[in-house]
């Protein structure tokens, strides 16, 4: 089945680039996606543009895709599966969990001229990073795309409810199915408490799996991929 990939914040398609060919040796079609503002060199693109950009790639894809989102863009999948609860077959969270109606999609670091750099790895220090080497942090840091403001402020909103009739996969890299569990049932994951379809799986990487373990990445997804 046609398998979408978007990865989270400073990452365009090419962070996919290990996961793609272990998926389609797995007999999948996976289709990494380059955000509007994340690779495409504008810095003036906005969350509806991203949602614009995932949802296109949802209706040109082959039968029903499962949507696949990384960190922040566990946002962009849920909101996909909120505009089309008909055409989206499964979404997978890894390492985040999609932001409720009315909530900002990223605003998590400090804006410079317009843009969410990078913060440096400090913020990321623990189970995080822990999995990166010296080089993978280099080659990261260095490729790493600026944010514009207009996605990292954008106000996530959210309006069909049968959204939550879309089967769920959260993989959960740098904490355990267990902590999920408890923070959904402790309210901190809103639309999450109300998916009626959810399941949860354990990866030992931290929060960049595609780059540390795509092959396992790639085993969980086509595991959980529906049968077409």
């Amino acid at each position: 089945m046609d398998i979408l990939l978007i990865a989270g914040l400073w990452l365009d398609g090419s962070a996919w680039d290990d996961v793609v060919p272990a998926l389609e040796a797995l007999g999948h079609r996976p289709v990494p996606i380059t955000l509007p503002g994340q690779g495409d060199g504008s810095a003036s693109a906005t969350l509806d543009d991203q949602a614009a950009a995932v949802l296109a790639a949802v209706d040109s894809a082959s039968g029903k895709p499962m949507v696949v989102g990384h960190s922040a863009a566990c946002t962009l999948a849920w909101l996909a599966a909120d505009a089309r609860p008909e055409r989206v077959a499964k979404v997978a969270l890894i390492g985040g969990f999609p932001s409720a109606d009315g909530q900002p999609y990223a605003d998590f670091f400090e804006l410079k001229d317009g843009v969410m750099p990078f913060p440096g790895w400090g913020p990321f220090e623990g189970p995080d990073s822990a999995d990166l080497g010296e080089e993978a942090r280099r080659d990261f840091a260095s490729a790493a795309i600026p944010v514009p403001a207009g996605v990292t402020k954008g106000v996530v909103r959210l309006t069909d409810e049968r959204r939550f009739d879309v089967p769920v996969l959260v993989v959960c890299p740098e904490f355990t199915p267990a902590q999920a569990q408890e923070w959904i049932a402790a309210g901190d994951v809103p639309e999450l408490a109300k998916a009626e379809h959810l399941d949860l799986v354990d990866i030992d990487s931290g929060h960049w799996p595609m780059i540390t373990e795509p092959a396992e990445l790639a085993r969980l997804l086509a595991a959980a991929a529906p049968e077409a």
